[in-house]
């Protein structure tokens, strides 16, 4: 796993919260690097808390502890509960801490459990923003709970849903069979993700580390998650961000360029990275340094003008750069590649910020009108996973993309529902066929 992946980023305040109490026993397992301890919640947050009691069931150890509910409830935010998990195994780590997966006892769902050191100065930013995301295509937070080492140093613990797969290792078994990715799936993946991004904008929050690894997939139902906040922050206007930010291949130009004024535009640059990859069959950008994944946007999109750069970073001052020519999209995928993606490819990967698309206009594009067929199946004949539930606060958004982005059949049922109710009710959705719909019814930087 990519050590800047899954990494811990904080933001200053703690709110009054004396994360030294938030000590428990570390999770008890022979693993590398991971510390034993028995040691017990005392003081801090609250009383409720307790030792992780660690018993045997069937010849398992399972691990007991008290935990917060993963989603911030309107005037409760320290809502806890007890849990119980067992099969505790290491399936990543980095420099970020580890990445375990486990099976809870009560619902036998799997899960994984992202442990992070929590510097005791700062308030954890992954946290505080996964406990206001709940989207179809954004990984759950379930529960969280803080852990000490021997050492007594604090972890924070996020139990999140579970998903084997990524797109990353789905992409490198077609790769290996040297075979493209079937277009419907490129579809389907991008698709997801453009709605997951659309839902994270809107709340003023950039992911900034769009990429295949960070795409959970369910191979069998093709839903695709969202996940690793650990790089995300609220981007706030006149506030100054890092620029080194997103893992190399994916780093929108305005971030070599050394802006730190940037908005949500990196995740669709970043995006249509992942797009392109997918087409391709490896990354279109492999640089290996910023100068060097410079070079390498510049074989593809020609040199940028004075004003492109000037969009990019005002401050950047220096434009010597060899006068290069755009190389032709259709000449950079593979012969008979339909023009729908190349146009959707083009319009996400811009040198201007604002030139990009937004997620929902890309939602919208053509090239995924296959997915708006209705009674489409999968390849593996089964439905095609939830594409057009939105929330009435989705389609919002960008109401002017709102017939484009739906199925003709939907759209008609909601413009009726609007027509005849005053407007159509917050919180219903929109499935994917009309007979579906007929059913519901109603710092650091």
């Amino acid at each position: 796993m990519n050590n800047f992946s899954w990494g811990a980023d904080c933001q200053t305040g703690f709110g009054g919260t004396n994360v030294n109490g938030l000590a428990s026993a570390a999770i008890g397992m022979n693993n590398a690097g991971g510390a034993k301890s028995n040691a017990s919640l005392t003081g801090g947050v609250s009383n409720s808390f307790g030792n992780i009691r660690i018993t045997s069931k069937d010849g398992s150890k399972v691990h007991t502890v008290v935990a917060t509910r993963g989603k911030l409830l309107p005037g409760n935010d320290q809502e806890y509960q007890e849990v119980s998990y067992t099969d505790l195994k290491v399936i990543g780590n980095g420099s970020f801490g580890v990445v375990y997966s486990a099976r809870m006892i009560d619902t036998n769902e799997p899960v994984a459990i992202k442990k992070v050191l929590q510097d005791k100065r700062f308030k954890n930013r992954e946290l505080q923003i996964m406990r206001q995301l709940e989207h179809c295509n954004i990984v759950q937070l379930k529960y969280f709970f803080y852990s000490q080492s021997d050492k007594e140093e604090v972890y924070l613990n996020l139990l999140l849903e579970f998903i084997p797969e990524t797109v990353y290792k789905v992409a490198r078994h077609y790769n290996k069979q040297k075979q493209p990715i079937p277009m419907i799936y490129v579809k389907l993946h991008m698709y997801q993700l453009f709605r997951a991004l659309a839902y994270i904008h809107n709340m003023g929050i950039c992911h900034r580390d769009i990429k295949p690894q960070n795409l959970l997939l369910d191979t069998e139902s093709s839903v695709l998650k969202l996940c690793d906040f650990g790089s995300a922050k609220h981007l706030v206007r006149g506030e100054p961000n890092v620029s080194y930010i997103c893992s190399r291949y994916y780093r929108a130009p305005e971030l070599i360029f050394g802006a730190n004024d940037y908005t949500c535009m990196i995740d669709i640059w970043s995006a249509g990275c992942v797009m392109a990859e997918l087409m391709l069959g490896q990354p279109i950008f492999p640089g290996d340094s910023g100068v060097d994944q410079l070079v390498e946007i510049i074989k593809v999109l020609g040199t940028p003008s004075k004003d492109q750069i000037r969009e990019m970073n005002p401050n950047y001052t220096e434009f010597k750069f060899p006068q290069i020519k755009p190389h032709p999209w259709s000449k950079v995928f593979r012969p008979r590649t339909g023009n729908d993606a190349l146009e959707l490819i083009a319009r996400l990967l811009e040198y201007t910020p604002s030139a990009r698309l937004t997620p929902l206009q890309a939602c919208a594009h053509h090239f995924f009108d296959e997915l708006r067929v209705p009674d489409g199946k999968l390849p593996n004949g089964r439905e095609m996973p939830p594409l057009f539930n939105f929330t009435e606060e989705e389609l919002a958004i960008q109401p002017d993309v709102r017939d484009a982005l739906l199925p003709p059949s939907l759209r008609d049922h909601l413009l009726t529902r609007s027509s005849s109710s005053g407007g159509f009710p917050a919180g219903v959705m929109l499935k994917n066929s009309m007979s579906r719909s007929k059913d519901q019814g109603d710092d650091k930087q």
